[in-house]
């Protein structure tokens, strides 16, 4: 399992942004997070508790800073500059703002660069997360179905209970600035079966995105271990043939095989 540097890790090559400068709002010692899916490459909550605390907002800035100067000093410019790391990054609770010091430093420092988001969706209820997240380049929100009997089982919401239903309405007020990541993926767990790729879990999907009307779509399925041993990847005919559906509806939509 990965358990990232924080708050600034890489930059590393991801599949689907480029050369990635990633900031992680999460201690650098375990995980935080709303959800606790059996695919994360973080393993699961309950196996990286932490004991220490989250980096400050200033801590976030001071660490960007110094390292965009280092990246720049050696003639290195990040394609995109990447919220991730260890657990949900909308749960920090200086969130907003250090959004607002990351545009200005991006500005400043590598102005090419797109700041991008990988939330799981959990917080867009609150405004002031829906607003932050409207300020960025890549609003990239995680619906892998809307199935919530799946949901229950692969993603495992902590806490209060997932609404999906709310999820997709809060996700329609962003008015098309959203990318929708779904993760397509095979195998048997001891919790039940976890393809998604048949039309049961692809066309309910596919009708919500109709209402959404996200930007693009990124469906891509397993590249890492997972803490659930039995999970498989899709493959490429079966990512490809979800891929058709949501261009046939009219939105843009990449894979990562």
């Amino acid at each position: 399992m990965i358990i990232y540097p924080s708050p600034i890790f890489g930059p590393v090559h991801s599949r689907r942004l480029g050369l990635s400068l990633g900031i992680n709002l999460q201690p650098d010692d375990g995980k935080i997070c709303s959800f606790d899916c059996i695919y994360c490459e973080c393993g699961f909550n309950s196996d990286h508790r932490t004991r220490s605390r989250r980096p400050t907002r200033q801590d976030v800035a001071n660490s960007l800073r110094r390292k965009l100067e280092e990246m720049a000093s050696s003639g290195q410019r990040p394609d995109v500059l990447t919220f991730a790391g260890n657990g949900e990054p909308t749960l920090h609770p200086d969130f907003p703002a250090i959004i607002d010091d990351t545009l200005l430093l991006r500005d400043e420092l590598a102005p090419k660069a797109k700041v991008s988001v990988l939330s799981n969706s959990t917080q867009i209820h609150r405004p002031e997360i829906r607003e932050a997240l409207k300020r960025v380049d890549n609003n990239i929100l995680k619906l892998d179905t809307v199935d919530e009997a799946y949901i229950n089982m692969v993603d495992r919401p902590c806490g209060t209970h997932y609404d999906v239903r709310r999820i997709i309405a809060d996700m329609e007020l962003f008015e098309g600035h959203l990318v929708i990541q779904s993760m397509f993926m095979k195998g048997v767990t001891t919790s039940g079966d976890a393809d998604n790729t048949g039309d049961r879990y692809v066309l309910p999907w596919l009708d919500a995105l109709r209402r959404i009307r996200p930007r693009e779509v990124m469906v891509y399925t397993i590249d890492r271990e997972t803490p659930d041993s039995h999970l498989e990847k899709a493959t490429p005919e079966e990512l490809d043939r979800i891929r058709d559906l949501v261009l046939s509806a009219g939105i843009p939509c990449s894979v990562s095989y």
